[in-house]
């Protein structure tokens, strides 16, 4: 008996868990980054923030179950298109024009890894267990100390800088490839289409970028 075909068997299908997984990781980096920003307020201020949502264990539980499902729903699904993708082709490209395909597009399957394995080294640095990358002792209480003391070590600034840079160019490529799943091909939207990718883009990555060269820099103590 012939398999009925789901809408995950289909490329729509995957390719629309693409994009309503990236919308939810999407916005949480951006509520991520903006509370962060929160750092240049002071101790209290930050470390009242930090509290405040650790006084919601459900909440913050029921985030982590949503985001840790999207992600591997993001990633199988994005796997399995390029897989697809990969076998129709059965005679690869003798020569490849680039000129319609973004510089962030060809980084995606380099930052996607880069990110993974990223997200691994920060919840490790800053979430659980907590693992100093310097002289000193991770607070479970002070997380301003944690930031400061973190990102006052050069090549754990250089790392995170590194890191951001592979975020926003997978954003700005991710918000793209959004706009075509959809469909939004009217003439109207082209320069939304073309704007508001970049500038999401790049307005996450400098956002978390600024916040461990304020701590090198002395700006933020």
């Amino acid at each position: 008996m012939q398999k009925t075909l789901s809408l995950y068997d289909t490329t729509i299908g995957k390719k629309a868990i693409v994009a309503v997984t990236g919308l939810i990781l999407y916005g949480f980096v951006i509520q991520h980054m903006v509370g962060n920003l929160q750092v240049f307020l002071g101790p209290e201020k930050f470390n009242g923030y930090a509290a405040a949502l650790k006084s919601i264990p459900a909440l913050v539980w029921s985030v982590r179950l949503i985001l840790l499902v999207s992600v591997v729903l993001h990633v199988v699904a994005t796997l399995s298109l390029v897989s697809q993708s990969a076998a129709a082709r059965e005679v690869g490209y003798r020569a490849r024009n680039y000129k319609t395909t973004s510089y962030a597009a060809l980084t995606m399957k380099y930052g996607g890894p880069a990110l993974a394995l990223f997200i691994l080294y920060h919840l490790a640095h800053f979430t659980f267990p907590g693992v100093p990358m310097g002289h000193y002792e991770h607070s479970h209480t002070d997380v301003y100390s944690n930031f400061i003391h973190g990102f006052s070590v050069p090549w754990v600034t250089a790392i995170y800088i590194a890191a951001q840079v592979f975020l926003g160019l997978h954003l700005y490529h991710g918000s793209w490839s959004l706009f075509q799943t959809l469909g939004i091909s009217h003439p109207r939207f082209e320069n939304v289409k073309r704007i508001l990718p970049q500038a999401l883009g790049i307005g996450v990555a400098a956002g978390n970028i600024i916040m461990p060269l304020a701590v090198l820099a002395g700006v933020i103590r």
